[in-house]
């Protein structure tokens, strides 16, 4: 059923649903898309969820859509929303229940000729190497005894015991680690459901994927990201934290759904239950969150070891030799205390992405050192059969979209639907056609992800790239694609 809702051009890149359109709105929602993309946006309700945030106590700003938006639990997915860190609130339908799904880029200096010839061999030696599929589970005799060290240390936890390089935590978001994490917040049964998926892929739209550079768009700043030439081989990891993240989101909506209720806070949607964030339920779930995302950066952390170790495997070389060194690990399912300028004062926020990347401009102090000059590198996947980008924030999208930028190309179908839609064997000749092998542990994980599924992800970068809020630095091509 489509959105009829009011949606009024404000330039090429950018509409707005007015303030006025709901009695509930303390300020108006802008949805980041060109008149093409429109018809995407109108298919589904995503654009009522993003007027309903516009509702939320303390919101500051806009409330902002990404175009990759689609429908969400409460918060579109694509959504990005700023609240006062004294007045506003928090809510887990604002982060989504994949606590720190986000995306690992890794270079190397191996080329297109060095792995086509491989592929199958490589793609089979990460299928042995790294946990994949539904229930699949990582490393549970070191996880066991240690869960509460990996949720309040997260990637740190990783590299102390073995799976990972130093420098990788320097090229990670919050130095693979929120501080704020305590695992006395999360649940005995989130941490049961942690323990056995510590160090694995899982399914749905997690994959591992083997590309190639195709173009690159900004010499400077790729060169600044290890990015050094057309055909060079790099690795990318999406995936979260699993049933731990989720059982943290299920656990704490009915805390936040109890809070709605005894503070008689009037909400348009049920499924965006908060609490204020410097309320006892606000905190215990920020900590919570915080632990959700030192869990994914854990999770990611291990599997990147297997990686390295799968490509010292098949090429009988150490990942050393083949220049395998991490470019940058960003999150896009997350809630972050940030100072942004609001009405042209600086103002402490907590920022809500849901499928929305951090976007960091250079010399901001949380960019990496090695990048301060150019800026933050952002990692935008595609489909599978398309591909993925490498952004680079802007000095614009902080005043723009508190440092925000799309995360992906964003589904036009359910998951449902393509399932019903497609073939297993029609998914993949579409995908050979294109000189792509696939591997997947299970049939729906190839139809749920057809490429027909997404919008295209050359028109959603165009669109964010128009906008302002990041900039192209390099497009990536698959060879190889492991699906869970």
């Amino acid at each position: 059923m489509s959105w009829g809702g009011p949606l009024n051009q404000v330039d090429s890149f950018r509409f707005e649903i007015p303030q006025s359109y709901k009695k509930c709105m303390r300020t108006s929602s802008i949805i980041f898309a060109d008149s093409r993309m429109i018809p995407a946006i109108r298919a589904d309700s995503a654009p009522e969820q993003a007027a309903n945030v516009a509702c939320l106590p303390g919101i500051v700003g806009k409330a902002l859509a990404m175009p990759d938006i689609h429908w969400g639990y409460g918060f579109p997915i694509g959504g990005v929303a700023a609240m006062d860190a004294e007045q506003g609130v928090i809510s887990p339908g604002g982060i989504g229940f994949d606590i720190n799904c986000g995306v690992r880029l890794v270079r190397t200096d191996l080329t297109a000729d060095d792995v086509r010839p491989r592929i199958r061999d490589l793609i089979g030696m990460l299928f042995k190497n790294v946990p994949a599929g539904v229930g699949s589970e990582g490393v549970t005799e070191v996880a066991g005894n240690q869960i509460n060290d990996i949720l309040e240390r997260g990637a740190e936890w990783s590299i102390e015991n073995g799976y990972g390089w130093e420098e990788d935590l320097e090229a990670t978001e919050e130095g693979g680690r929120m501080k704020v994490a305590d695992a006395r917040t999360v649940s005995h049964k989130a941490k049961e459901r942690g323990i056995p998926q510590v160090g694995s892929l899982g399914s749905g739209n997690h994959f591992l994927e083997i590309d190639r550079v195709e173009n690159i768009f900004d010499a400077q700043a790729a060169t600044a990201f290890g990015l050094e030439k057309e055909g060079q081989i790099t690795v990318t990891i999406h995936c979260g934290s699993r049933g731990c993240g989720h059982q943290i989101a299920t656990d704490y909506l009915k805390v936040m759904e109890h809070s709605v209720r005894e503070r008689k806070l009037e909400l348009p949607d049920r499924q965006l239950a908060c609490a204020p964030v410097n309320s006892k339920e606000g905190q215990d779930y920020f900590k919570a969150m915080a632990c959700g995302a030192n869990y994914a950066w854990a999770n990611r952390q291990m599997i990147l070891h297997w990686v390295r170790q799968s490509f010292e495997e098949t090429y009988k070389r150490s990942a050393e030799d083949m220049g395998m060194h991490q470019v940058y690990d960003v999150a896009h399912n997350i809630a972050k205390i940030e100072e942004h300028e609001v009405d042209g004062k600086k103002t402490k926020v907590y920022v809500h992405r849901k499928g929305a990347t951090r976007a960091f401009p250079r010399e901001h102090p949380d960019v990496p050192a090695r990048y301060s000059s150019v800026g933050q590198p952002v990692i935008i996947p595609g489909d599978m059969g398309s591909g993925s980008y490498v952004l680079v924030g802007t000095d614009n999208v902080m005043k723009e979209a508190f440092g925000s930028t799309c995360h992906g190309a964003g589904r036009v179908m359910s998951r449902e639907a393509a399932i019903r839609k497609y073939r297993v064997d029609q998914v993949r000749q579409e995908l050979e056609s294109r000189g792509i092998y696939l591997r997947s542990s299970t049939r729906d994980g190839i139809l749920e992800e057809a490429p027909g599924a997404y919008k295209d992800i050359d028109h959603v970068v165009s669109i964010v790239d128009g906008a302002g809020l990041s900039r192209r630095v390099a497009r990536l091509r698959p060879i190889g694609v492991m699906k869970g």
